[in-house]
């Protein structure tokens, strides 16, 4: 590895820390130290004799951690008896305003040092920077320290605190390579503190390459060194490197776990990640912390796996764990994307303290679940109990108010959020918007809205108008669309070319379809396949349409016919097949809509369980036919269905749906 030398000071820093022009003094003098309690004690001078407190008295009355207010009442003592220039009272202060996290006063201490600040305290005002988004001062603080020279020299904590401020900002990447050529040269290379920062930084930067070389080089590694290591790899996507090194490790800690199995999740291995989290409990019997049960909960949402969801749950309440915003917030997106609202609403409800988090996974669920109603009071609840709502928060209601055909009360939330909550909207509120207006026919309307968008419209966006014209059958203004769509260059036409696809097939214009298909061809644009799963028995199953892979695939084809002949028979089904993407007779299009994922996976779940709710996730929208089906099976098989597709949830109950047919 090359090294240069670091560039120059005035080149890297420009910020000027506020100096403190003269002493501040209050109007509480210190009096005396209690003996026989854990705070500190003020009173009125006068009210009792005294001797003049020793440095040594301040000294104590800083180790009892006192507050913000009481600091300040001490550093304002410490100037009236003449003791600013005591540097063994200096650092104690500098200690305590840092573990109140108010560096501006750690500064103005740090800088009226009457002489040369010991190494301890650069490596403390170091240490502090680097941990907060003004780690840059770090650095500049590391260059006066180098300035000095010795005896103010550098030692590998410094470098650690170093290391760490770099890795915060991406752009120091290259001032960090340099710094490790200085930790080469003072012989620090070999020391596990520096080593484990190196690694660290090098894996957050991607550089794995380099974190190896230094991993490989250490004499001594720890579970840190190895956990930096494995969340390198994991964080890049090399999750098959990453968990080979994670088997590896001579001992795993909570955090090792947690980085595992949010590897897994962030880059969607949910089954992988329910594996990995099994594995922590049964084989290393460590108990899961925070960022695991976020993570894991996470995966059972994403998979719609309620039955593990719910273990978790009750795993969290014997164990007795806080639940924290955090874990709460997992707690209701999970019950509310496993299709239990009624489970999201309780825990909701049982919380002692809510935040602004807890009230959006709330709304969020709730919108997700086409209750616009419900939505918009939780809505009402939260301003009244003072919150205000952050742009994700009215996100949740537009979606609750487009999935629920509130369109007036919808207008007048995207209309409110600059002048009632000072949030602008973002491309994802005017996709809201779209859709709103789409969903209700409302085409012209919608398209306005685009044009008249501040910033430039997303596929997502013009995604949502080109779905509305397929619902309402505007052929003419979904071919406006999609050339719109095709300005937006290469990757964003994949899923606008199938809803143009769709929208010729329902009106029976083949001749278009193919041109269509052909432009996809050619341009490499294909749709995403669908795909659903169901849990049975804590077991997630995956299927594809016209899956042959499951090892029951022949049960689940027989049933599936069955099913089809008794809803045929006994519910009037009819099939749909105005939207079968090909010029195919009547027969052969009700065979391909027969065999969609999701038909599958309803059969499995009918084989497999004999009563109560079949859960199914599905990775798109609901098609027409599969929608019409499933009505009729929840009314022919006494049986209600919850289907979570791409932007909603639908409860099929007696042959109706929740969405009341509006999706």
């Amino acid at each position: 590895m090359r090294f240069t030398p670091l560039p120059k000071l005035s080149l890297l820093f420009s910020t000027k820390i506020p100096r403190l022009q003269e002493p501040f003094y209050v109007q509480s003098p210190l009096v005396y130290i209690s003996s026989n309690t854990s705070s500190a004690i003020w009173e009125p001078s006068g009210t009792s004799s005294f001797s003049l407190p020793s440095h040594s008295a301040f000294v104590q009355l800083l180790k009892k951690r006192p507050s913000l207010t009481q600091i300040k009442q001490i550093h304002a003592q410490v100037v009236t008896h003449g003791l600013a220039q005591n540097t063994s009272l200096l650092g104690p202060l500098i200690h305590s305003y840092i573990g109140c996290r108010n560096l501006s006063f750690a500064r103005i201490v740090f800088d009226q040092f009457p002489s040369l600040p010991p190494t301890i305290i650069w490596n403390l005002m170091i240490q502090a920077y680097s941990k907060t988004p003004s780690s840059q001062e770090s650095l500049y603080l590391f260059h006066q320290m180098l300035a000095h020279g010795r005896p103010t020299s550098a030692d590998k904590y410094t470098f650690t605190f170093v290391f760490t401020a770099c890795s915060r900002h991406p752009t120091l990447r290259g001032y960090g390579e340099n710094v490790h050529g200085m930790v080469v040269k003072d012989g620090y290379e070999s020391d596990i503190f520096v080593g484990n920062s190196l690694v660290n930084m090098y894996s957050i930067f991607s550089r794995m390459v380099d974190a190896k070389r230094v991993f490989d080089e250490m004499p001594q590694r720890d579970v840190i060194t190895w956990t930096s290591v494995v969340k390198g790899y994991a964080m890049r996507g090399e999750l098959v490197r990453a968990r080979e090194l994670f088997d590896m490790m001579p001992g795993r800690n909570d955090v090792s776990w947690a980085v595992m199995v949010a590897g897994y999740v962030g880059h969607r291995f949910y089954n992988e990640a329910l594996k990995c989290f099994n594995d922590m409990l049964c084989h290393d019997e460590v108990m899961p912390n925070e960022a695991v049960l976020v993570s894991i909960l996470s995966a059972c949402a994403h998979l719609g796996a309620l039955d593990q969801g719910k273990w978790i749950h009750v795993y969290i309440d014997k164990n007795r764990i806080l639940l924290s915003s955090n874990i709460s917030t997992a707690l209701i997106d999970m019950y509310a994307k496993c299709g239990r609202i009624d489970c999201a609403r309780r825990v909701f409800d049982g919380l002692h303290k809510r935040d602004l988090l807890t009230w959006t996974s709330m709304i969020s669920g709730l919108s997700m679940h086409g209750l616009g109603a419900e939505c918009l009071w939780t809505f009402s609840e939260m301003l009244a109990e003072g919150f205000k709502p952050d742009d994700i928060t009215l996100l949740g209601v537009l979606n609750g108010c487009s999935h629920s055909g509130l369109v007036e009360e919808g207008l007048s939330i995207f209309h409110d959020m600059i002048p009632l909550w000072g949030i602008v909207p973002k491309l994802e509120h005017y996709g809201c918007l779209i859709d709103l207006l789409g969903r209700a026919g409302r085409l012209e309307s919608a398209f306005e809205a685009i044009k008249s968008m501040p910033m430039e419209p997303d596929v997502v966006a013009w995604r949502a108008l080109l779905s509305a014209c397929r619902i309402h059958g505007d052929v003419d203004l979904g071919e406006r669309i999609i050339n719109h769509i095709a300005e937006l260059g290469p990757g964003s036409h994949g899923g606008g070319y199938v809803l143009l696809s769709n929208l010729y097939a329902s009106m029976g214009q083949w001749e278009s379809v193919t041109k269509v298909r052909k432009a996809m061809s050619q341009r490499g644009s294909e749709g995403c396949p669908g795909c659903s799963w169901i849990e049975i028995d804590s077991v997630v199953h995956e299927f594809l349409a016209a899956d042959k892979l499951h090892p029951r695939i022949s049960e689940i084809n027989k049933k599936l016919n069955e099913v089809l002949r008794r809803i045929s028979i006994e519910g009037g089904y009819v099939p749909s097949t105005k939207q079968v993407l090909f010029d195919l007779n009547e027969e052969d299009k009700e065979q391909a809509v027969s065999w969609h994922s999701e038909k599958l996976a309803v059969a499995f779940g009918l084989l497999s369980t004999q009563e109560g709710t079949i859960r199914i996730t599905k990775n798109l929208r609901i098609c027409e036919d599969c929608h019409s089906a499933m009505k009729t099976i929840s009314l022919v098989f006494n049986r209600e269905i919850v289907v979570r597709d791409r932007s909603r949830f639908h409860t099929f109950r007696y042959g109706n749906c929740s969405c009341t047919d509006y999706w």
